[in-house]
């Protein structure tokens, strides 16, 4: 950590936007709307956990550029429904659409995020960079009442690469018409938040609320965002 810093960019998903908890709330809705337990699927929390891993592993590929964003979306409930013992022909043709469209207006943030961005946006700009797709984006800001804290908004979607690569964080300081030795990253995926700002020198700060180990390479990590307030 330095002083001079002007510049401090976010991610959103897992970072200030609780995706997991999002998510669960959606799908215990979507269980009951959809009578899951009818096609054997007795308990929503399996179902839940089962998403989670699955989509989680996805998402890195997505972040890594393996997987397009229509193939993460047919793959990601197909895979959960049929390891679960579902037959593909009775999986809901448009639980995946239900799911796209509900699970972006829910607005549950990680702990202190309006403490944490209201202080830190009167002595940085702040920025988002999100690997998230362009429209949910817009939803999750409008919901949470976040989007007001940050000068730029920049999503892999509309900028057509994701983040680790170095040509988004390039993007975003350009947009933020800022430099590397003043900017910092903090984010909760090591290879797309971390190491992606670290590929150009840029800080970064590890989010970690979930007490995952962490790789001797991660030097600065935090468990909270109010621990910002002491850091930056």
């Amino acid at each position: 950590m330095k002083l001079g810093y002007r510049h401090v960019f976010f991610d959103l998903d897992h970072t200030l936007w609780d995706f997991d908890k999002n998510a669960e709330e959606t799908i215990v809705e979507l269980y009951q709307t959809y009578r899951l337990a009818d096609l054997g699927l007795l308990s929503a929390d399996i179902f839940i956990e089962t998403y989670t891993e699955n989509n989680h592993k996805l998402w890195r590929e997505y972040h890594l550029g393996n997987i397009s964003k229509d193939e993460l979306r047919a793959t990601r409930f197909k895979k959960t429904f049929t390891e679960l013992g579902i037959d593909e022909h009775k999986i809901p043709i448009t639980f995946e659409e239900d799911y796209v469209r509900i699970c972006p207006t829910k607005t549950n943030l990680f702990p202190n995020v309006h403490e944490v961005l209201g202080y830190l946006s009167e002595k940085y700009n702040l920025h988002l960079i999100s690997n998230g797709f362009k429209e949910s984006t817009e939803y999750k800001l409008k919901n949470t009442g976040i989007g007001d804290y940050f000068k730029n908004i920049i999503i892999s979607e509309v900028v057509g690469v994701n983040k680790p690569h170095k040509a988004i964080f390039n993007h975003a300081l350009g947009l933020a018409n800022g430099v590397v030795d003043e900017s910092i990253m903090i984010g909760d995926s090591i290879e797309a938040d971390i190491r992606g700002a670290k590929s150009l020198g840029m800080d970064a700060i590890y989010f970690n609320p979930n007490n995952l180990a962490i790789p001797e390479d991660i030097k600065i990590h935090i468990k909270d965002l109010v621990e910002l307030k002491h850091m930056l």
